[in-house]
């Protein structure tokens, strides 16, 4: 009599990028300044858009930048959670055990950025959408009365929820970059946010073009549902932003490669 074992295969726990991607996903979500900031971003937003329609008068304007004016400070917000989503890790001591547990690193740094893009956009979208319909309740009365089939105000408003995602985006890739929460935070205001400002103020046209697309204008031009003056292109402006982003995130990757930890 023959004894025949039956191979069973042994289970798979390799690493994969599915898996990787819902370590981050738990990360994120088991945090409790993820859904502060979240909802605190979304309550700006929606706040201000309600308050800039509830006191409109006859400025004119494009109507989607004036509902959605509030995104300038939700923005910050969600990218203070851009910079906790890396450089918290590492002000905690967290990223030890996700390298030790990721060996190639890399793939960590991408499902963060994966993650919190996904996240982001989603919220920055359905908040736009909301605090739109929202503020049009105010101004149904106005010339500032528009729907979401109005030409470009759709387009608009995704093109407002991707802006405000990749400056939070650039703001991930700081904070993997100085891996300081304090010093990526000030390097996003100061670099992002003032350093344009002051450029401006030089007087040579090559400067002015520039400054067009840099991260904050770039953003702006893309939530309009009218052509901006002196601003670029929608498409230019999309493009900009996502060279900057990738900019942001290869300074860390590089440096992930090269560093221990």
């Amino acid at each position: 009599m023959t004894a025949t074992t039956a191979t069973v295969p042994a289970p798979a726990h390799g690493l994969t990028p599915t898996r990787i991607i819902r370590s981050e996903w738990h990360k994120l979500w088991t945090v409790r300044s993820t859904w502060f900031t979240l909802l605190t971003a979304a309550a700006l937003v929606l706040g201000v858009g309600i308050l800039m329609g509830a006191t409109y008068t006859s400025d004119g304007g494009d109507t989607v930048v004036l509902t959605l004016y509030g995104t300038q400070l939700g923005g910050i917000a969600l990218a203070v959670l851009g910079i906790l989503v890396t450089a918290g890790e590492y002000a905690t001591g967290m990223v030890r055990a996700s390298l030790t547990a990721v060996p190639r690193r890399l793939p960590v740094l991408w499902a963060k950025a994966a993650v919190y893009t996904a996240t982001v956009f989603a919220l920055s979208l359905a908040t736009a959408v909301l605090t739109f319909l929202t503020a049009q309740v105010f101004l149904s009365d106005s010339d500032q009365a528009a729907s979401l089939t109005d030409d470009g105000v759709l387009a608009a408003i995704a093109g407002n929820a991707a802006g405000v995602t990749l400056l939070g985006l650039i703001a991930l890739g700081l904070g993997a970059g100085l891996r300081s929460v304090p010093g990526a935070i000030g390097a996003f205001v100061g670099g992002v946010m003032i350093v344009p400002e002051i450029l401006r103020m030089l007087p040579y046209e090559a400067m002015d073009t520039a400054i067009r697309h840099f991260p904050t204008q770039a953003a702006g031009a893309l939530g309009s549902a009218t052509p901006m003056p002196g601003a670029v292109s929608p498409g230019a402006a999309l493009l900009a932003l996502l060279l900057w982003a990738a900019a942001a995130l290869a300074v860390p990757a590089l440096l992930l490669k090269r560093r221990d930890v």
